[in-house]
Parts: structure tokens; sequence; C-alpha cells
């Protein structure tokens, strides 16, 4: 076994140290010297890059052009929008010069104070104000309409407590910003988007999500309406997975952008912007991940078939790699993602704890005895079954087989969502059982008073107001015996 798995915490006795574990043990990330930042290796960044080309398509198909806009911000662009700068303002990092020079008291540089900018510049936290400030530029006529950009790029929003991927000063991210001649075009783009999320987060990650409209409270600083998909992490806890919001004409204001609509009357652009982060990377960990390492969904995995040769001499690998690379050759034609790993700088034991830890999908291995008897045995990442196959005609196997590891990781983390979820009327009930995890239904009155007086007391947010949830018969919030104006999804979150 190899000492990664020996070493790796198990999740019954630290959640969050297995988690920061994990991370690192599977090459996923690891800190910087750069206080608050991370390095995402390769392998995690294979993950993203799958994640990115998914959703990118998706957008796409939904008539999403992508963009690139710049990284610095002038100061003044976030004090246009008031709700939007307050949001913001705590997390902005600051460029107020534009020059070094050499130290003249000894080695090293130092900022020369003769360079200051007239105009400080923010590291984007988010794009919003220079992108509507573009799209005044762009928009005059109803005829250009509805405008529909992405970017993917990195932002900075200065934490102080950071945890690789969930939480991190420099993050990597695609937001998306449209504008619309109406109201009704503008919230029906922001729902699509969220829909768009969910389904991603369905058939491609794997993880169940609940759909909803977030509080006042909770909203995107600037945005009318925040609507977001929450999942559920193995600890009970919830994870904001991705957020559309439904802007209004606050961002068209505040950047004069303008246009003649089809009465030939002058108006201001409605707006949307939705995104999803390197969060999500922190989702699919802790979502189905196990005491032996990663667990990835197939349509996900960089990797979904590793194939092991075990061998004797020269002789016998050369007769293994004629076989085994016939059966690589077989499962790219059929646009599986394959590994052939012959390498002998590592010792299949090493190999196997390693692909395990890394959450490839399935594993195939052949030895000398196999290949004589037409033999291969298989192990499927999921549940740790293996089986002993025919190699003739295990590619369509495994390629059918990899269908059912999707669906089967689906419907172990929905079955946990599902029995994780509880209706909840009594507060000290509430007080109690959320310290130990899950979603709970409760009645809420709508006010940000009780909001906050939750979140006082049980370290608990409002998530959302649920779609799909019946909103009758109410009766009165928990907290404040008034009567409730809507069930609420409350929990822990990250």
């Amino acid at each position: 076994m190899a000492k990664e798995l020996k070493n790796l915490t198990k999740r019954s006795e630290d959640y969050s140290k297995w988690y920061n574990e994990l991370v690192v043990k599977a090459d996923l990330a690891e800190q910087s010297d750069v206080r608050g930042c991370m390095v995402i290796k390769p392998y995690g960044y294979a993950i993203w890059e799958r994640i990115q080309q998914s959703l990118d398509a998706r957008f796409k198909e939904t008539g999403v052009q992508n963009a690139y806009f710049p990284l610095l911000i002038p100061k003044s662009y976030l004090s246009k929008e008031a709700d939007h700068v307050e949001g913001f303002a705590k997390e902005c990092a600051v460029v107020t010069h534009y020059r070094l020079k050499s130290n003249p008291e000894g080695e090293g540089v130092v900022v020369d104070p003769a360079a200051r900018l007239e105009e400080e510049l923010i590291i984007r936290p988010t794009s919003e104000t220079i992108i509507w400030n573009t799209y005044k530029n762009w928009i005059h006529s109803w005829r250009d309409l509805p405008l529909c950009c992405n970017q993917w790029c990195n932002v900075m929003r200065w934490e102080m407590r950071t945890r690789l991927f969930l939480r991190t000063s420099e993050f990597l991210w695609q937001e998306g910003h449209t504008a619309h001649a109406t109201r009704e075009e503008a919230e029906a783009r922001a729902k699509q988007m969220l829909d768009v999320y969910a389904d991603f987060a369905k058939e491609v990650l794997a993880i169940p999500v609940v759909r909803g409209v977030k509080s006042e409270t909770e909203r995107f600083a600037g945005a009318l309406d925040t609507y977001t998909i929450e999942a559920m992490m193995q600890d009970g806890k919830a994870l904001q997975s991705g957020t559309s919001h439904f802007l209004g004409q606050n961002f068209g204001k505040a950047f004069d952008v303008k246009f003649v609509n089809k009465e030939n009357k002058e108006e201001y652009a409605w707006a949307t912007s939705w995104g999803v982060s390197t969060r999500l990377m922190g989702a699919l960990i802790m979502t189905h991940s196990d005491d032996n390492g990663l667990v990835l969904p197939p349509h996900l995995a960089p990797i979904q078939v590793v194939i092991v040769p075990i061998y004797k001499g020269d002789t016998e690998l050369e007769a293994l790699n004629t076989k085994l690379e016939e059966v690589t050759a077989k499962l790219r034609k059929m646009g599986v993602r394959v590994k052939y790993d012959n390498a002998d700088n590592k010792r299949p034991g090493f190999k196997f704890a390693d692909y395990e830890l890394k959450g490839v999908p399935v594993r195939l291995v052949m030895g000398g005895r196999d290949l004589e008897n037409g033999t291969i045995e298989l192990m499927r990442r999921d549940t740790l079954e293996k089986e002993t196959l025919s190699v003739e005609g295990i590619e369509e196997h495994v390629a059918k087989l990899l269908e059912e590891i999707q669906d089967n990781i689906y419907n172990k983390a929905k079955t946990y969502l599902d029995e994780h979820i509880y209706e909840c009327n009594n507060y000290e009930e509430f007080k109690e059982r959320v310290k130990e995890g899950g979603f709970f239904l409760c009645p809420w009155d709508g006010t940000a008073e009780t909001e906050a007086q939750i979140k006082a007391d049980t370290q608990a947010t409002i998530r959302c107001v649920p779609y799909g949830v019946s909103q009758d018969n109410l009766g009165n919030d928990m907290v404040s015996g008034k009567p409730a104006t809507c069930r609420v999804v409350i929990a822990r979150s990250y």
C-alpha cells in the first residue's frame, strides 16, 4: 500500500483534515508562498479543464460568446453602483504604483514613490463594472441586444482564512454578463443559466443540488435577485455551487448604458451575471470521495481507465504490450480517456494505490497468466469491487460500465441528500439538530432580523427559498412566532 494512503486521515476522525490532506496527496493543489493563494497542480488543473470544456460548450449552446476584459479596474468604476462597492470594498486588493526602483539603502527593490498612480486600480473581484463600462460603447439599439458574453479568468478577493479550492484570495472562475432589452428577457436568462449549472452538476459532476432563490441578505451585491444551486457535502454542510443574478437596470443606469427600443424610445439595458469557480473542485471532492482517496465521476475524470501490466522480464512485457496496446487503442477509438502505464519506475502496487487515490474510475490489470488465459482483472473505483473477465470484448464492457459508475455515484449522493433534508418547525429542536448537519426546511417570516438571529445562535444561514417545495400552510416562523412568508432551506455551510 502506498504511503499516501496509509497516512490519509479518515473522514470519521477529522473531516476537515481528511479534505486538506486529500487535496495535497492526490496532487490537486498546494499552498503557495503568496499568502492566501494556491498552486493548482497538473492533475487538479486537468479536472478543472474538463469542467471548463463541458460548461463552455453548454454556454455556447445558449448563444453565449467568450471575451476577455481587463484585470485592473479603475477605483472610480466601483463607486458608481453603491450596493456593489459596499459588497466588495473590504475584499479589494489595490494597485497604487506602477514602478519599482533599486533600493538606495541596500539590496533588492522598493516601490518608487514618484510612480504613484493618479487613480488607484482594483484587481478585479468581479467584472460587472469594467464590462458595463465597455458595453456602453457596444449597445445603442434594440438590434444590439441581447448581448451575451462570458470570460474565463482569475479574480482576487482578499481572504484571511483560506482553504484550498474552497476559499482562496485568488481563484479561477467564469463570469457571464448579459444585456437585454426587457426585464422579462433578463430574468429568463438568469434562470436559464441556473438550470445550465444544475444540469451540469448532475450530468457531469454527479452532484445533486437544490435550486432556489437567495434571501435579500444573501444576494449578490447589486442584484435584485440571486438564484443558487446548493450542494450537500458528506458532513451535511451546504456548499453554494453556482449562482446566477438578475441585476435589473442597476448597472445600465450606473454606467449609462442606454438603447433605443422598438418604439424609438431610449431606455436602460437590463442585466444578468452568473458564475462558477474552482470551488466546484471542493464540491466534487467532498461529495463523492472516501477514505481511500478521490472518487471521480467518469464524465469528468481526466483518465477514465488506467491499464497496468504485471510482468517478469522484457519478453513477458513485450507480449503484454502487444495485447494491452491493442485494448488501449480500441478504447480510445470509442472515445474513452485511457492511460496505459507500463513505466518501469514504479512497482505495480504503488501504481494501484496512486490511481485509487486519484479516483480513476476503472483499473484494468493483466499479468502473464492472464495473457495465457485470455483474461483481465477489472476494478471499479466507486465500489472497489474486482472481477476477472475475458479480454475479448472488454472494451464494450468498460464503456458500458463507465456509465453505470456515473449513475451509481450520482444516485449515492442523491440518496444521501434526500435522507438529510428535514422539515423542522421548532427552534429548540432545530438548534440541536443543525449541529449534526443537513438541510432544514423551516418557516420564515421574511425579516432580516430573524435571519440574523438564526445565524448568531447556530452559525447556520438561509441558503435559499427552494424550488419545488410547497409554500402552503406555512404556519408561524419558528424564531419570531410571526406568520411565515415562505419555507426556506437553512444549513451550516462552507
